[in-house]
């Protein structure tokens, strides 16, 4: 046994290695747990065959209709983000909060919690930040660690906020890890855990820690008594309409309601909805970049569709099918068609959909390209016996289920330091995460905790991936240095929500247990 372990430690160090070295994230999932596999079996430690596994999970995971919803949620974020929705937004925010100090950060605050369940894409969200609200806070007055800190901060929050890629790729590994654990401990029909259960559980934990945030810029930020800038000038002058807010704030709210409702009300699965969010997005974007008279009724007439579809689903049943129904249906189908064909064919010839066509493979490959080493490490680890080494260490444990939980906790914010968050979900779900799904703790809490932990990975020095994208579009002025300080007190935040979380499981419990009857 101790072989094993030796094999084990060594395989660890060399995956931590590898991606502390540069190279791709997946060749080093892959190849350090390939390589010691093969190192293994030449001195009898390792059996080969378990490879022969390997081929079925990836096309179990290739052919899992769940991780579908990845790419077509990131299509989504990418869309919104590149139809200029935020600048509007923002814009409105600061005049109706009158372009104070605090009304801007706030503002600021607000808007990101917005288009963060938009996107879901830290990256693109923080870029879009650091452009669009850095220069409209420091002319309000907001110091720059301040504003280093919200923007970095708020830029994360599309991670537990849903719907979110993150919570649909710990919702498949959760699943399939407590399915798991449940069997082997004896219970083999255990209640299934969803992805729209993690986005019920995650809504007020969510809600919670922008309210944290919000607090601390209230008390942390004192006022400006002049304005220091034209831009804040402008701001507090212009008055606002409500035309020009529900032209700002109505689309991307809608979208948001419809995925999610339509996932919370149980017309649509997951990957249906992320279906409907990145067609929304597709028409939205179109909308947004000006269409003449008829293209413009043919858009707006398929997102009505799309809407009456959704009613339909949701008030119509099998008893009360009909033929006028079907006649209804089939028309507003041929409506939401027309709407899309005309929105994508707009956004060709504009060059925007193959930018963001780009974008998703991009993004996409490198999740899916994770998810298949990671299947490989998770071969590799049982191989050793890795799994049985794990289940030993927990039992172990002062406090049971609570030392063991602690101690997942620990891990997974060390790991935050060093490692993305997909990488940790297929790496420390699988290995670390069977001993407590085996036992009493909730699914759906012990998932919201994870993202709600993760969040900070984002955020910790040094390769906090929010703060590598700071970094990379904020003015010279502003420092490292002050990138970490002001993203501190946030961490401290987070990890007070984390906090309340585990003092409170009914903040990830309450909701589904409403909804879908947990």
């Amino acid at each position: 046994m101790i072989i094993h372990e030796i094999f084990l430690a060594g395989m660890i160090l060399g995956l931590f290695a590898g991606i502390l070295s540069g190279i791709p994230a997946m060749l080093a999932i892959a190849g350090v747990p390939l390589l010691t596999a093969v190192i293994g079996a030449t001195v009898g430690a390792f059996d080969l065959g378990f490879l022969n596994f390997f081929p079925a999970r990836v096309y179990g995971a290739m052919s899992n209709p769940l991780l579908m919803a990845v790419p077509l949620f990131v299509l989504m974020g990418v869309l919104l983000e590149k139809s200029r929705l935020a600048e509007s937004m923002l814009e409105v925010l600061g005049r109706m909060l009158g372009g104070s100090t605090r009304g801007m950060a706030l503002s600021v605050l607000v808007f990101s919690a917005i288009i963060a369940a938009s996107t879901g894409i830290v990256g693109a969200t923080v870029v879009m930040l650091v452009l669009i609200s850095l220069p409209a806070m420091l002319d309000a007055g907001v110091p720059k660690r301040m504003a280093t800190g919200i923007i970095c901060a708020s830029g994360t929050l599309g991670q537990i906020i849903p719907p979110s890629i993150l919570l649909v790729l710990l919702g498949d590994q959760i699943g399939n890890t407590y399915l798991e654990a449940q069997q082997k401990s004896g219970n083999f029909a255990p209640d299934p855990v969803s992805v729209g259960d993690l986005f019920a559980g995650a809504l007020l934990p969510g809600l919670v820690l922008v309210g944290l945030y919000a607090l601390y810029i209230f008390v942390g930020l004192r006022p400006v008594a002049k304005p220091s800038g034209p831009a804040r000038a402008a701001v507090a002058a212009a008055p606002v309409g409500l035309r020009e807010i529900l032209s700002s704030f109505a689309p991307p709210l809608l979208l948001i309601l419809a995925v999610l409702g339509s996932i919370l009300v149980g017309i649509a699965t997951t990957t249906e909805a992320a279906g409907l969010g990145a067609i929304g997005a597709l028409m939205l974007a179109a909308y947004r970049g000006g269409l003449p008279g008829l293209q413009r009724n043919l858009v707006l007439s398929g997102v009505l569709a799309a809407f009456a579809l959704m009613m339909l689903r949701l008030f119509s049943d099998a008893r009360s099918e009909s033929a006028g129904l079907g006649v209804l249906a089939a028309v507003l189908a041929v409506l939401l068609v027309l709407g899309v064909a005309v929105a994508g064919w707009r956004l060709w010839f504009a060059r925007l959909l193959q930018g963001a066509v780009r974008d998703t493979l991009r993004i996409s490959g490198m999740v899916f390209g994770i998810v298949v080493a990671a299947s490989l490490l998770a071969l590799v680890f049982r191989g050793f016996g890795g799994d049985e080494i794990v289940m030993a260490a927990m039992e172990a444990l002062p406090g049971g289920e609570w030392g063991a939980l602690a101690a997942v906790m620990l891990v997974v914010f060390l790991l935050g330091f060093v490692l993305e968050a997909v990488e940790i979900i297929y790496i420390v779900v699988p290995l670390l995460g069977p001993p407590l799904l085996g036992g009493d703790i909730s699914p759906v809490w012990f998932g919201v905790l994870l993202a709600m932990n993760l969040q900070t990975s984002f955020l910790t020095p040094p390769f906090g991936f929010a703060l590598f994208y700071f970094r990379s579009t904020a003015p010279r002025h502003i420092t490292t240095t002050d990138i970490y300080i002001g993203v501190a007190p946030f961490v401290v935040l987070q990890l007070v929500g984390l906090g309340l979380l585990i003092a409170f499981p009914a903040l990830a419990t309450w909701l589904p247990d409403q909804v879908f009857g947990r």
